[in-house]
C-alpha cells in the first residue's frame, strides 16, 4: 500500500473523529432524555465550541470526497509521486491542524490553513489531469 493510501486511511480515522467531537459536546448539552427522545421538538442551539467542532466538520466533509477520489485515481493509474506525496502530507497535516484552530476560533490563521489543505489536493490532481 502507497504512503498516500496510507494518508488517506487516516483522513478517513480524522473524519471519524470529527464526527464524534462535535456529537459528545452536543451529547452533554441536550441531555440523555433529548438524545434518547424521538426529537420532536428542536434542541437549544448548540454552544460556542460545539458549533464551530460542528462546522469543521461540514469544512472537512466538503473537501474529503475530492481528496479521496484524488488519491484513489492517482493510485489506480500509478502516477503517484513526489507531487502527489507532498499534496497528501500538507491536505492531512492541514486538516489536523485546522480542528484546534477551528475550535479555538483563531479567524485567519483558520483560513489560512484551509488553503494549504486545497493546495495539497491540486498538487495530488497534477499528474492526472
Amino acid at each position: 500500500m502507497t504512503t498516500e493510501l496510507h494518508i488517506l486511511a487516516w483522513a478517513l480515522v480524522l473524519a471519524l473523529i470529527q464526527v464524534l467531537l462535535p456529537s459528545v459536546l452536543r451529547s452533554r448539552e441536550t441531555g440523555l432524555g433529548y438524545n434518547a427522545s424521538a426529537r420532536d421538538k428542536p434542541a437549544a442551539p448548540p454552544g460556542k465550541l460545539t458549533g464551530r467542532l460542528m462546522r469543521a466538520q461540514a469544512n472537512l466533509f466538503e473537501t474529503l470526497p475530492v481528496f479521496a477520489i484524488a488519491i484513489l485515481i492517482t493510485h489506480m493509474v500509478g502516477r503517484e509521486g513526489p507531487l502527489t506525496l507532498t499534496g497528501a502530507w500538507l491536505y492531512i497535516i492541514a486538516r489536523v491542524v485546522y480542528v484546534p484552530v477551528y475550535a479555538a476560533g483563531i479567524p485567519f490563521l483558520r483560513s489560512l490553513i484551509w488553503v494549504v489543505s486545497l493546495f495539497g489536493i491540486i498538487l495530488i490532481l497534477v499528474p492526472i489531469i
